[in-house]
């Protein structure tokens, strides 16, 4: 089974207390985002392969090492949006795709309403993002469609986790690993996390929670 890793470091729990604060402004809102997923993502990539060769300094000739492989960010939409700034300001070659979702109200299923991959995303190391790990439903029906697309190497970056959720990802993909850095108690009777942060995607963009 995939293993949820909980990002502990004190400028994460920092900017955490900053997005669960209900008086906190969008602005500040988005930038705490960006800057946890940044870390995050740093976490979830350390054991990406590397590609060594020399080069000359100013002053002798130096081994070095790049990333080696190809590195693929996936927000979902919309609020995975927030977080793709921080993942690109780690990697900025990183390519991006786009995963739209919303749940059918009759089926209860997640239907696409948009998806855009890049063409050989199957070679490629994803991250997928998105800031809420709540039912599940969403992330486990996007990295559906990743592995559809032929993708096997899929990590999901998200900030706050719910039991739920992680036990509806780890039971449909126990290959793909989470990095969050919260876990917290549970759902409520709308499907929000508690204590959670409220609409993740409305404190963002500034719409009306």
């Amino acid at each position: 089974m995939a293993e949820l890793h909980i990002v502990e470091h004190p400028a994460i729990k920092h900017r955490l207390a900053v997005m669960r604060d209900k008086n906190t402004g969008f602005r500040d809102f988005r930038e705490a985002v960006s800057d946890i997923s940044l870390m995050l993502c740093y976490e979830a990539t350390r054991d990406l392969p590397l590609r060594h060769y020399q080069v000359e300094t100013p002053v002798s000739r130096a081994e070095v090492s790049v990333i080696g492989c190809e590195v693929t960010a996936v927000p979902i939409l919309r609020a995975g949006l927030g977080m793709l700034e921080g993942a690109l300001r780690l990697m900025p070659s990183a390519r991006v795709g786009h995963i739209g979702l919303f749940r059918d109200e009759q089926t209860l299923e997640p239907v696409d309403y948009y998806r855009k991959l890049p063409a050989n995303i199957s070679q490629s190391r994803v991250l997928l993002l998105d800031p809420m790990l709540a039912t599940g439903g969403s992330a486990s029906a996007a990295i559906g469609r990743i592995k559809g697309c032929g993708c096997e190497n899929v990590r999901l970056v998200c900030i706050i986790a719910a039991p739920e959720g992680v036990k509806k990802l780890q039971s449909d993909h126990p290959d793909v690993e989470i990095y969050a850095a919260a876990l917290d108690e549970r759902l409520n009777e709308r499907g929000y996390i508690v204590p959670g942060l409220g609409d993740a995607g409305d404190r963002i963009f500034g719409t009306v929670f």
